[in-house]
């Protein structure tokens, strides 16, 4: 596997450099972090998760939450989802991926909150 190298200012003191799994990480927060449509010229980045927050949360609603995180998780060749579940949580939706980094083994769970009080989305 190749070695991914990025930089990351975010909630770090002196080392900005990320690498592999730490910046697929990161990349993948942001994208989910985008609504879709922000960015100038590229309609397709970002998600459309932040629109199902006040949705009664249906089996149609649940299948539209796992189609879109297959979507944004798509955008990004370095990685694949091998499994997705969705909880309602009080405050937001929580989100458990297993992500398959391609062209190894590597097997990672993430857990991300979407949280409604404060309009992010993080890591738990």
């Amino acid at each position: 596997m190749a070695t991914f190298i990025g930089y990351n200012t975010i909630n770090q003191v002196k080392n900005y450099v990320l690498t592999d799994f730490d910046l697929i990480k990161r990349d993948l927060l942001n994208a989910f972090s985008i609504r879709q449509g922000e960015v100038v010229g590229r309609p397709e980045v970002g998600t459309t998760l932040w629109n199902f927050m006040f949705d009664n949360q249906t089996p149609e609603i649940t299948q539209d939450i796992y189609n879109e995180v297959q979507r944004v998780v798509a955008l990004d060749p370095r990685i694949y989802v091998s499994d997705v579940q969705v909880y309602v949580q009080d405050n937001g939706i929580l989100i458990e991926l297993q992500v398959d980094t391609v062209g190894t083994t590597d097997v990672a769970s993430l857990s991300l909150l979407f949280d409604e009080n404060n309009r992010r989305a993080s890591y738990v």
